[in-house]
């Protein structure tokens, strides 16, 4: 057939048709109910009168492809032509798939529908609460159906267990253990807001990182890890001289509790100036962890005391800053600004994956920093400026100046 006709219908593009059905999942949603759908009528483009006369070969040929592909789920519904050239002739006109069943032949999926269908046909029986889900997102599921009955598992499980009170660990499955659980808390999330009753269900914990607690299982609590930078402000002692053993890592709870409150308080993100950082009076220093301060959230002190934080002067350094604030809108920067950076410009490096979001919380003269790095206005680059690349007489210069009250 001449490449010509490739405008009309060819069992190729039929196929095509329950394809696209497929993807957007609706040949397994009718899985749940196909009742009215068939027969389903496909698009048949077929030739026109003036191509009757001018390509008879090429119609011809065209009748016989399709004619030859009825076999694969589809059935042809015959019109007849009658034309002054080529005089009466018996033509496709329409193509119909009469069943679901038809319809999963012609698209190639009928093994895929068996496996949907005994998923269907387990969680009816297992959890019915789920049905709806499985309607909304049966590729999904199908996706998920080498693990879907551990899942169902997990969630019968806490329907006879609500709010637990475990670590995800003691969770005792054949089968499945707490990485499991962990690496599906998104899906398990739709599913077990679906079956649990609400009222077990904490609605202000939202997000992978709080399905612990949103479906009542113990947290890893988190931690502060701290140095006293006056070691009269020392809570615990160790029996060793305090200079030589300032490290201490706490429960958030404690740290939150602290007293008496120093005066001011750092944050760094690099654990050799953390473990650095000169001495200050009445000061202590906190090790970063990068984006997240939720060990943080429940120190109301505080907002009661200075606070200086400290991180590399580049777009995602800003952009942490810019989230402290959130917590503590009174923080601020210490050796994130533009003299420190160009005093340093030996020892830039080039930022490999820099945000461009916009930063609402940052002061006028970190904003224009901060545009520069991330339009990359400084020679044509993105720099970064670790923070263990400042000098250590420029970090020692500006703790002083933050004590005397000049910065």
């Amino acid at each position: 057939m001449n490449e010509r006709a490739t405008a009309w219908t060819t069992p190729a593009d039929l196929r095509a048709q329950l394809l696209r059905l497929w993807e957007r999942g609706e040949l397994l949603a009718w899985l749940f109910d196909a009742q009215g759908l068939f027969p389903l009528r496909l698009t048949l483009r077929a030739p026109t009168s003036s191509e009757l006369s001018t390509r008879f070969d090429d119609v011809r040929a065209w009748a016989q492809q399709l004619k030859e592909g009825e076999g694969a789920g589809f059935r042809l519904v015959r019109r007849e032509v009658r034309h002054r050239v080529i005089g009466q002739n018996s033509l496709p006109g329409e193509a119909w798939v009469d069943t679901l069943a038809d319809a999963l032949r012609l698209a190639g999926k009928v093994r895929e529908a068996k496996t949907f269908q005994t998923l269907l046909d387990d969680t009816r029986t297992r959890e019915p609460a789920l049905l709806p889900w499985l309607r909304r997102q049966p590729q999904r599921a199908l996706a998920l159906a080498g693990q879907w009955s551990r899942l169902l598992d997990v969630v019968a499980w806490l329907r006879a267990h609500p709010r637990p009170g475990c670590y995800l660990r003691q969770v005792d499955l054949p089968g499945i253990d707490s990485k499991f659980i962990e690496g599906q808390r998104a899906v398990l999330a739709e599913l077990l807001d679906l079956a649990l009753p609400p009222a077990t269900i904490d609605s202000g914990a939202s997000g992978q990182a709080a399905f612990a607690r949103r479906y009542g299982f113990r947290d890893k609590p988190l931690r502060v890890r701290l140095r006293f930078l006056d070691h009269r402000l020392a809570l615990w002692k160790t029996g060793v001289d305090p200079e030589f053993d300032p490290d201490f890592t706490v429960l958030q709870a404690a740290f939150s509790q602290l007293s008496p409150t120093p005066r001011r308080v750092f944050i760094t993100e690099n654990e050799v100036n953390f473990l650095a950082f000169p001495p200050v009076e009445g000061s202590l220093l906190i090790f970063g962890a990068g984006y997240g301060f939720d060990a943080l959230a429940q120190a109301t002190w505080l907002a009661d005391c200075g606070l200086h934080y400290w991180g590399d002067i580049d777009t995602h350094g800003f952009a942490i800053l810019d989230q402290l604030r959130a917590h503590f809108p009174h923080a601020r920067s210490c050796l994130m600004d533009r003299d420190t950076l160009l005093a340093h410009r030996a020892l830039w490096t080039e930022e490999p994956q820099p945000t461009q979001r916009d930063l609402p919380r940052l002061n006028a003269d970190e904003q224009r920093l901060y545009d520069d790095l991330r339009w990359r206005r400084l020679d044509g680059l993105a720099p970064r400026l670790e923070q263990e690349r400042v000098g250590f007489r420029c970090v020692e210069d500006a703790v002083a100046a933050i004590v005397r009250g000049t910065a």
